[in-house]
């Protein structure tokens, strides 16, 4: 993969966003994230296939048939193949799949796979009732008002009585800190104006009230409603030669796991990411390493909860033992293994359809030394990034796993 872009992600948090202005639509973050990665090639005539990932522009901006977007990019993506994929908040990792996928059967060797979503179009109580087609929309009646909400505070509150409220909200505070304070480091992400001096004491402020919002979380526990796009280029060795590109400008894609489990069963258990856990574990095995050769992960953290469990469902940490790990220090960017280096869904930003083109674009950032002020460390014996990409509550789970150039 290579030639990443990300536009700013776009909602409360930036100076520029304002509800009650005009805002740009679809068509501008294409154009915008398209030509972002084509610009970084010279000539679109290269690409031989188009992939986007989106969930709802059909409810959220009234537009369907995504695919004939891609020759609005550019003149030269006319009479291509271009696909739109979905699987709600995993649809970005699926349209990274469809581009893997094709490049491996050799019927292309230049895929541009995207992710975009718009969802500031819309009260939030609407687009909560919008983004509850993530799950098995029958239960959306007994589910609460705030359906995505609801159900991962019925996970928090189910690792409360596991592991005790206060040793789990500890972690969830660790978490929340290092989303803004890695958000602050990336120009794109919606938090990165964010200037509150302590972070722990505003996130102590907060209190889970059922009566105001859910039982188990607050608001700082939640992952914004963005509006943004990714793109980057998946390539086969003749692809990126066909380019003029480096090996050294792009990361392999060593291995995947592609996972979805029956979403009109509950999970078995409330405080275990199972399809997180079978798919993290499929792309490992896939690329032939275990966790530990690891230098850097993007986890799909639309509530600080699945940021916590997701911890434990890499093996990072113990049954029970996620939010000590994390509270520790574990996934700060200095920590023992960074994550979500640019703020993640928390602090980045989730435009649905487009995080897990998000994940890997910085991943490819982080692995070729692009990532500006975000920049870790990636040493030369753990060599390796990871994306998780969730859709729904830990229903359909992309995994991939990159290695440094």
């Amino acid at each position: 993969m290579t030639a990443g872009f990300n536009t700013v992600s776009m909602g409360t948090g930036r100076k520029e966003f304002n509800p009650k202005k005009a805002r740009p639509g679809l068509e501008h973050y294409f154009k915008e994230a398209g030509q972002g990665s084509i610009k970084q090639i010279n000539d679109a005539e290269n690409v031989d296939e188009i992939s986007i990932g989106n969930f709802m522009a059909a409810r959220f901006n009234k537009q369907a048939n995504l695919p004939g977007f891609a020759a609005y990019i550019d003149d030269k993506l006319q009479w291509k193949p271009s696909i739109s994929v979905e699987g709600a908040c995993g649809s970005g990792g699926l349209s990274l799949m469809y581009g893997i996928r094709s490049v491996l059967a050799e019927t292309a060797d230049v895929v541009l796979s995207m992710g975009i979503e718009v969802q500031n179009t819309v009260k939030a109580i609407y687009g909560a009732d919008i983004l509850a087609g993530a799950g098995w929309f029958q239960k959306r009646k007994n589910g609460h008002a705030y359906f995505f909400p609801g159900q991962f505070s019925d996970r928090a509150g189910a690792y409360y009585e596991k592991v005790g409220m206060d040793k789990a909200r500890a972690g969830m505070k660790q978490w929340f800190i290092n989303s803004i304070e890695n958000a602050r480091l990336d120009p794109t992400a919606q938090e990165y104006q964010n200037q509150v001096p302590d972070l722990g004491a505003l996130y102590d402020k907060f209190k889970p009230n059922g009566a105001a919002f859910v039982d188990n979380l607050t608001v700082l526990d939640c992952s914004k409603v963005s509006d943004g796009a990714s793109s980057i280029l998946i390539c086969s060795e003749e692809g990126l030669e066909k380019l003029g590109i480096n090996k050294s400008d792009a990361v392999e894609v060593m291995g995947f796991g592609h996972v979805v489990r029956n979403i009109t069963n509950d999970p078995e258990d409330l405080t275990e990411l199972q399809t997180i856990k079978k798919a993290a574990h499929k792309a490992l095995e896939d690329a032939g390493i275990t966790i530990n050769q690891v230098g850097t992960i993007e986890t799909h953290d639309c509530f600080s909860i699945a940021g916590v469990l997701a911890t434990e469902a890499l093996g990072l940490a113990p049954d029970g033992g996620g939010a000590d790990y994390v509270a520790a220090g574990n996934t700060a960017r200095n920590g023992a293994m960074p994550m979500n280096t640019t703020g993640g869904l928390i602090g980045w930003g989730h435009p649905t359809g487009g995080t897990g083109v998000h994940q890997a674009v910085t991943i490819w950032q982080q692995l070729t030394g692009k990532a500006g002020k975000a920049q870790i460390k990636i040493s030369d014996d753990r060599p390796y990034g990871m994306t998780i990409n969730m859709g729904g509550d830990d229903v359909t789970v992309v995994s991939i796993v990159y290695k440094k150039p």
